[in-house]
């Protein structure tokens, strides 16, 4: 906790993606002794995980798209936003305004502008997404998941700092368990999630590569998959005619329980869930959707597969006989899963939170026990990284 208790507002589109670091960032700054508001759309009011403490306001957020004649309602949502978050400033008094990308965003971070607020983005992807891209001039800094993330101007260099991705309390408390152990007579545990526009293609693949591996790995393996309702009956008609025991279901409430034991995951590459996967530690077979904004969820996996934790198929080349063999390559050999989800957990970021938190109070006029405690956090990672022990028994 710090010296001084301060407000700090939130913006965050309505999609998981923008609102899981922002509740992780919540919940960091709630510990320190910190008030915490929300703005958001009336999606973002329904993405489940919302902390009960976090004060939520819904804002109209408009939307631009192709169509030059849709772009005045956008703008007028956008003045009427920004009305709003003034509104809400007025009476909370934040010390900084933090937006993660999506259209509410856009009128908060102009509000805190015109109030002369500090002002943080966040960017969880590895291309910077539309909304920060035009707001990226305007604020003081930009905290990023990835070391490389394209569409940052030149001349915004200067304000970046590297931080990672916030994940879940329940999600970090698993970075220093072990990989289950995985013995030649054991289960195989596989894990397909695919989100709400990308489990289709998910559910009419995955059974089929799963059901062209060897026997002897076929025969090993316990599927849980995420599906669309109308899918559940065809997949798991399909996981029946293969042999091949599946749980299915449209949601698990419990998701960090099922990651634990999983030994392979199968499913896309969006920010938040390569950040999980990093941060616990598992291999996965990663496949980007191909309509995602500049083919960000291509440039998410780049980190991961480069370190050899994950591997990657183009959604117009996943097919079941192209996946059979990737899977193949990571689980045939007896330690390539658990040398797969090492190079992972390298790749993981676990204080991302922390040290955007950090960020957060040095912006909102931290005071000197604030910047003591930043400077121990870098000395403390840098000694890690010298002396890489924790990795050493991650390995062991």
């Amino acid at each position: 906790m710090t010296g001084a208790s301060r407000h700090y507002v939130l913006a965050a589109g309505g999609t998981g993606g923008h609102l899981i670091p922002a509740f992780a960032l919540a919940v960091e700054l709630e510990r320190r002794g910190h008030h915490v508001a929300l703005i958001t759309d009336a999606r973002g009011e329904r993405i489940p995980g919302r902390p009960e403490f976090l004060t939520t306001h819904v804002i109209p957020a408009g939307r631009f798209g192709k169509n030059p004649l849709h772009w005045l309602g956008g703008i007028r949502a956008v003045l009427r936003g920004r009305q709003m978050a003034l509104r809400l400033f007025d009476g909370f008094r934040p010390s900084a305004v933090v937006g993660f990308g999506g259209y509410p965003a856009l009128p908060t971070l102009l509000a805190a502008q015109s109030a002369r607020l500090p002002t943080i983005l966040h960017e969880q992807n590895a291309v910077l997404g539309r909304v920060n891209r035009l707001l990226g001039s305007r604020v003081d800094l930009i905290a990023t998941a990835y070391p490389d993330v394209a569409r940052i101007r030149a001349g915004w260099r200067h304000k970046v700092r590297l931080v990672g991705n916030p994940v879940r309390h329940d999600l970090l408390a698993l970075r220093d368990e072990p990989f289950p152990r995985l013995g030649e007579e054991g289960l195989l545990r596989v894990l397909v999630t695919g989100g709400s526009q990308g489990a289709r293609v998910l559910s009419q693949v995955v059974p089929d590569g799963l059901a062209m591996l060897p026997p002897a790995l076929r025969q090993r393996l316990q599927v849980t998959q995420q599906c669309r309702a109308e899918d559940l009956e065809a997949v798991r008609e399909r996981y029946s005619s293969h042999d091949i025991p599946a749980e299915l279901g449209t949601y698990f409430e419990n998701m960090a329980a099922r990651l634990a034991d999983t030994h392979l995951f199968i499913g896309r590459a969006g920010a938040s869930t390569v950040a999980e996967l990093t941060v616990v530690g598992r291999p996965a077979i990663l496949i980007p959707l191909s309509i995602a904004t500049d083919d960000h969820q291509a440039a998410n996996t780049r980190e991961i597969v480069m370190a050899g934790g994950a591997r990657a198929i183009r959604e117009e080349a996943f097919q079941a006989k192209e996946l059979a063999r990737q899977i193949k390559a990571l689980a045939d050999r007896p330690d390539g899963l658990a040398n797969a989800a090492h190079a992972a957990w390298n790749c993981g970021r676990p204080d991302a939170a922390r040290d955007l938190a950090d960020l957060v109070e040095q912006s909102g006029g931290a005071d000197m026990m604030d910047v003591i405690r930043v400077g121990q956090h870098a000395q403390m990672r840098a000694t890690q990284q010298a002396v890489p022990g924790a990795a050493a028994r991650k390995a062991a």
